[in-house]
């Protein structure tokens, strides 16, 4: 091995090392903060109805009144350069909302990432495959990689938006069904949907926050919407799991033509259980194909050396000359 090869052999270790140590210190120290985590999260979703009303009286405003304002580096330079219409994304609001993201400035930060990380990415590129080029390439090779990473830098505000939504839904998944229990219980007991919907934000805190914020949002939505059915229609469209959306296409459905709303909720509750049962009988069945690889990398090799090893040490004492 070469001297240089050497080095970024032990560069790459040493990184994995520290990305080791700080992974298990956060693992050691994360569930100290999230009580606190928790009382920031529910409490940016307590005062939700008095925004809604602020954000309305706003757009009632004349608008010359902030023609003036500082609006911010970020948000200057995103209208400044048009990137809404340059680097348009298909549905992007719909899905920041499903990533939990509400508002404007998480739009306007996508976009500025969509601009900047490509540029960033592109040097770094340049000064460390061409100009440095520790590796050793080919100047095509080293060009190449630079404009991979480049790329990887555009689509990269979309890979980590798809990720948070994915992880946000696998929190609120499996525990939506005890919440539509819960919430069948409540409504059946006399209260309205809004002190059920209030209700199950509550209890359902410890299991999943961003199922509880849902729930909150949706409580918000309901006192201060002229409209039960947008409230409900927002609901489902912040989540992307058929489960819910089935449910608000329910609430609807009772809301306009005034069917029983304990009945939809009871079909709707095991619907969701089953779903949750599929949903881990898949995961079951998925485990052994998952399983091969590691199995044959780090399982297969050790059981061989401990099978073959006295026999090999047998041979060789046989084999020794006396």
């Amino acid at each position: 091995m070469s001297p240089e090869s050497l080095q970024l052999f032990k560069t790459a270790l040493s990184a994995i090392v520290i990305l080791a140590g700080v992974g298990t210190i956060y693992t050691l120290f994360s569930p100290l903060f999230e009580g606190q985590n928790f009382k920031r999260r529910m409490g940016s979703v307590a005062n939700e109805r008095e925004n809604l009303k602020n954000q309305h009286m706003d757009r009632l405003e004349n608008n010359n009144t902030l023609r003036g304002e500082n609006k911010g580096v970020v948000k200057n330079l995103v209208d400044g350069l048009s990137l809404e219409r340059l680097l348009a994304a298909t549905d992007l609001k719909e899905k920041l909302m499903q990533a939990g993201l509400r508002g404007q400035r998480p739009i306007y930060m996508f976009y500025f990432f969509r601009l900047a990380m490509p540029i960033l990415l592109f040097i770094f590129g340049i000064l460390y495959f061409v100009l440095l080029n520790p590796l050793t390439w080919p100047t095509s090779r080293c060009w190449l990689a630079t404009m991979a990473v480049t790329l990887l830098g555009y689509y990269a505000p979309s890979i980590y938006l798809k990720n948070i939504k994915n992880k946000r839904m696998a929190s609120i998944q499996p525990v939506f069904p005890d919440a539509l229990d819960l919430l069948l219980i409540c409504v059946e007991s006399g209260m309205s949907i809004e002190l059920a919907f209030r209700k199950v934000s509550t209890e359902m805190a410890e299991s999943s926050i961003e199922l509880a914020e849902e729930f909150s949002l949706t409580t918000a939505e309901l006192s201060y919407l002229q409209s039960r059915r947008q409230a409900y229609e927002n609901f489902g469209r912040r989540n992307d799991h058929p489960g819910i959306r089935a449910v608000a296409t329910a609430l609807i459905q009772s809301e306009r033509y005034g069917t029983p709303l304990g009945d939809a909720l009871r079909t709707m509750a095991k619907e969701n259980r089953d779903m949750r049962m599929m949903s881990a009988e898949k995961k079951a069945a998925a485990l052994p194909a998952k399983l091969t690889v590691p199995m044959i990398v780090f399982f297969l090799p050790v059981l061989f050396i401990v099978v073959l090893t006295p026999a090999v040490i047998k041979v060789k004492a046989n084999m020794a000359p006396e």
